[in-house]
């Protein structure tokens, strides 16, 4: 497993995260049709929606919102949950700012 800190992950590694679950959604239909109704995108649109960190943000949270799912992934990946979340913090910043 990757050893990274919150403070360490830089903007390239959370997309990269984050470019790879979404990848890991894409193989699943169940799971790509979920996360598309949730985020209001069609298929046709993922990847232009891709290049932006907001969206690639949207898939850490889809993660997050499931621990069956994060807890998978995160084994597949090689990744530790917490780094599920270092990605996205690195990639939109702090939820609480949006309240």
């Amino acid at each position: 497993m990757e050893a990274y800190s919150r403070a360490a992950i830089t903007f390239d590694k959370a997309q990269e995260i984050a470019t790879d679950a979404l990848i890991h959604l894409t193989r699943e239909p169940e799971l790509v049709g979920r996360f598309l109704a949730i985020s209001g995108i069609g298929p046709e649109s993922i990847r232009l929606a891709a290049q932006e960190p907001g969206f690639l943000a949207g898939v850490l949270e889809f993660f997050m919102a499931d621990e069956a799912l994060l807890l998978s992934y995160c084994e597949n990946a090689g990744l530790r949950p917490t780094m599920i979340a270092a990605a996205r913090f690195a990639l939109a910043g702090d939820p609480a700012d949006y309240v």
